[in-house]
């Protein structure tokens, strides 16, 4: 291939171009880190050393000598919210808030932000007031969410109702389960204020937006038993058979004192280990136990715990037995130590758990106490170490 004269002319002019195009970047580049204050290179040298503190002091000076630095000053917010350290938290959104330079919208970041701030910090009316000046913006779902937050832990319960109603109608995922809790807790106060029928209104209406509400037929049942008619108590207590049979044990001594008050403990009895015989459950069979023993003796007691033993061998079905074994008779000391080391294990590790958080207790709680989760506890008790 032959090469003309102007052809090896145009090559250093391209590498002029070349030479001088790197020049202008270099140039841009060095401008611009100039421009860059030095706690900024600091702060970064501080987070690959491993020194957040030092890190988050270099950042606030950059912060503070480029007011610009918009989304620093939310990611620094947001890192003392998540450190605990809320009051400066506080200060770095609520600036940002009083600002006049920002758009709408970085006015409503910050306003969210500090909303956030107020709530983790438990100031619940000034948080509550923010988020319902979002109710009509781009947060308007995330407010949402935080005001039922609210209302749930100020357990304004006719307040949360009204809010995850909205959330529905927003396209929220379905608040049903949790709005008939609310409904339950609303029929809880009243039949602590003697008011069965506006308890029984309350109830009326968890049932009709969740039909599955166990709580609700649960309150039911002890609504008619108060009112004197065990008959319907059973009822409303065994359409828990068909919501979610594991909830069972929290029902089944109501059923059996239900059947015994109507002259029929044999057909509770039967009931119960009818329950057993489709789901074992250790706390189910011990409120069986204590039924048997009392109504018929620890002899037949521990017949029907030997056999439990046989079929669903477990730490409480045995401390059961051995209870039955050593009531009112004079077995040998090495049989009553036995119990009580079994009885001691068993009640140092029968909880119950929560699913979500794994917070422990000693007692059934529909909502969680520590997270605040509702059915967040299952209502078996667990064996843990």
């Amino acid at each position: 291939m032959e090469f003309e004269t102007w052809q090896l002319l145009v090559l250093p002019f391209f590498f002029a171009l070349g030479w001088l195009a790197a020049r202008v970047d270099i140039r841009q580049v060095v401008k611009e880190s100039r421009s860059i204050p030095n706690s900024y290179f600091r702060g970064l040298n501080y987070l690959l050393n491993e020194q957040p503190d030092r890190a988050i002091e270099a950042f606030l000076e950059v912060a503070r000598l480029d007011p610009d630095t918009l989304e620093l000053h939310f990611a620094l917010g947001a890192l003392f919210r998540r450190r605990g350290e809320l009051d400066r938290a506080i200060r770095i959104h609520q600036n940002l808030v009083d600002r006049s330079d920002l758009k709408q919208e970085q006015r409503l970041k910050a306003l969210y932000e500090l909303g956030q701030d107020f709530l983790k910090a438990g100031l619940l009316d000034r948080a509550e007031d923010i988020f319902k000046k979002l109710e009509t913006g781009v947060h308007i779902l995330d407010a949402l969410r935080h005001q039922l937050e609210i209302y749930v832990l100020e357990k304004d319960w006719e307040a949360a109702i009204a809010v995850a109603g909205r959330l529905e109608r927003l396209g929220n995922p379905s608040q049903h389960a949790d709005t008939a809790h609310y409904y339950c807790e609303l029929a809880m106060n009243a039949m602590l204020r003697k008011d069965a029928d506006l308890a029984r209104r309350y109830l009326d209406a968890a049932v009709r937006i969740d039909h599955k509400s166990v709580r609700a037929s649960q309150l039911l049942g002890d609504l008619a038993a108060q009112a004197g008619d065990d008959a319907a108590a059973i009822e409303h207590w065994r359409r828990i058979e068909q919501q979610d049979t594991t909830y069972l044990p929290v029902v089944a001594e109501r059923l059996l004192k239900a059947h015994q008050r109507l002259g029929r403990a044999d057909d509770g009895i039967d009931l119960i280990q009818g329950y057993l015989a489709r789901q074992p459950s250790a706390d189910l069979f011990h409120i069986l136990f204590n039924t048997v023993a009392e109504l018929r003796g620890w002899p037949a007691a521990e017949r029907l715990a030997a056999e439990a033993l046989k079929q669903h061998p477990g730490l409480r079905v045995l401390d059961d037995y051995l209870q039955a074994r050593t009531a009112g008779s004079d077995n040998d000391l090495a049989i009553r130590m036995a119990q009580d080391m079994v009885h001691r294990q068993v009640s140092r590790m029968a909880n119950y758990q929560c699913g979500h958080c794994g917070f422990k207790a000693r007692q059934f709680f529909w909502q969680c106490p520590a997270c605040a989760t509702w059915e967040g506890i299952p209502p078996e008790r667990k064996e843990n170490e």
